[in-house]
């Protein structure tokens, strides 16, 4: 599961079947949150082929396999994870992992055991989910957890785990504390909710493209993020706006003309000023043709 540090995109037939699989897989009834990001991962890196998609499969699935037997309560099968993964292994991250794209890349954590907190969480909640643990994903704003317990019913019993921080258990202040530090508001029972992995793709393409947005040469990156993001069954209709504009930003001016002009269409049967303004970019970016 080792590859090459500075990663190249894969060719073009490649790609192109990795995104079928993608939409295929996003559409699916029970869409798996580990086959979807590993997807993600070869779209970003050309040498994660097949083997290097199965032993990513494996290790999830190896990992699992260390876990006691059923541990119990939620605390216990919590605190197994930390034991095992936090502990064990050392997954965890620091502030540097949010300038690293691999960060987003479940390949990537797995072999570097580093990640960004929604990454590290998807390890936690994939490995847990093989051992049978109760266990679902919370997006906290600005910082992804993992809960332990019913998705459903009474908040008691539950408990959250900060994979970032090696798997530490928190406490209702614990999660207040780390909300406010994000967002300077109170938690409101409703962050709290299980996040579905489409939701968890979702947030993972938005830092990618976030990744790529504060950095121009790898504006390529931000354009597949975007194609990829556009595959998930529900998405936002300003992402086809974003994506003309990244076109025109690439120097791709007419391509990105006729996806601004496609996009007004769309937007001025709610919005017309807004249609006439992006209508207007539309005829800069043909302009620049010039």
């Amino acid at each position: 599961m080792r590859h090459p540090r500075s990663p190249h995109p894969p060719s073009p037939d490649r790609s192109a079947e990795l995104r079928r699989r993608f939409a295929e897989e996003a559409r699916s009834e029970r869409p798996d949150l580990a086959t979807l990001c590993l997807l993600v991962g070869a779209e970003a890196d050309g040498s994660l082929d097949e083997a290097g998609l199965d032993a990513a499969q494996m290790e999830l699935d190896r990992l699992a396999g260390q876990l006691p037997f059923r541990p119990g309560s939620p605390s216990a099968w919590a605190a197994a994870l930390r034991d095992l993964l936090g502990e064990r292994y050392g997954f965890h991250g620091v502030a540097a992992d949010y300038q690293r794209l691999e960060s987003s890349l479940l390949h990537e954590v797995l072999r570097r055991w580093r990640g960004l907190p929604i990454m590290l969480s998807v390890v936690w909640l994939e490995v847990a989910r093989r051992a049978g643990a109760p266990v679902y994903g919370v997006a906290l704003p600005g910082h992804f957890v993992v809960g332990f317990g019913a998705e459903s019913g009474p908040e008691e019993g539950r408990v959250l785990a900060d994979p970032f921080d090696g798997g530490r258990l928190l406490s209702g202040n614990d999660a207040e504390v780390l909300v406010a530090g994000v967002t300077g508001a109170a938690l409101r029972p409703s962050m709290l909710e299980p996040a579905a992995p489409l939701e968890v793709v979702s947030r993972i393409l938005n830092n990618i493209r976030a990744w790529a947005a504060a950095r121009p040469e790898r504006s390529d990156v931000g354009l597949w993020a975007l194609d990829l993001a556009l595959l998930l069954p529900a998405h936002a209709a300003r992402l086809r706006y974003e994506r003309a504009r990244l076109l025109v930003q690439r120097g791709e001016f007419s391509a990105g003309a006729g996806e601004l002009e496609a996009y007004a269409e769309v937007v001025g049967a709610v919005d017309e000023a807004v249609a006439e303004q992006v209508r207007g970019e539309a005829r800069t970016a043909r302009a620049m043709l010039n």
